[in-house]
């Protein structure tokens, strides 16, 4: 079963974007918790989404979206990340987890839908190829952390 994410999910949420971290090799930069995506996703000013995937009241995966506006293109809608738990991948999960997107980005009256993938991350590549989606190796990922942006502009 495909639903919408609601608040009383982020437990088990925050723990599938620990499984990718530690999968990403990354765990140690999850700096996320409860507190952040309860006030960033149902709060009054919420910034993202998610569907989840769920089997008998357990939930398997997830999809996470949010909104970005494209000075090109208008209104895209931003896959963050689609996260289906180990012992469930090859599942068909993630197919039914990025449909339901597609699916969203068409309801909500975007102009397409954009996301990342890691270069090394084969599995996840030769999925979105089964899409025809176009890879993109031009552009460069580019942020600034929060510590970051105090040292440069103050407060």
């Amino acid at each position: 079963m495909i639903r919408k994410g609601e608040s009383k999910d982020l437990p088990r949420v925050l723990e599938l974007i620990k499984e990718l971290a530690e999968y990403e090799k990354a765990l140690d930069q999850v700096t996320n918790t409860l507190e952040l995506m309860e006030a960033d996703g149902f709060g009054s000013d919420s910034v993202y989404g998610f569907f989840i995937a769920e089997i008998n009241g357990v939930i398997v995966g997830l999809s996470l979206y949010y909104f970005r506006y494209s000075t090109w293109k208008g209104k895209r809608l931003y896959l963050e990340d689609i996260i289906v738990t180990q012992s469930e991948r090859g599942k068909g999960w993630g197919k039914l987890l990025f449909e339901r997107t597609m699916r969203f980005s068409l309801e909500t009256h975007c102009t397409g839908m954009m996301w990342q993938v890691l270069d090394w991350n084969t599995p996840a590549i030769d999925f979105y190829k089964k899409y025809n989606a176009k890879l993109d190796a031009e552009w460069l990922n580019c942020h600034l952390e929060c510590e970051q942006i105090v040292e440069l502009v103050g407060q």
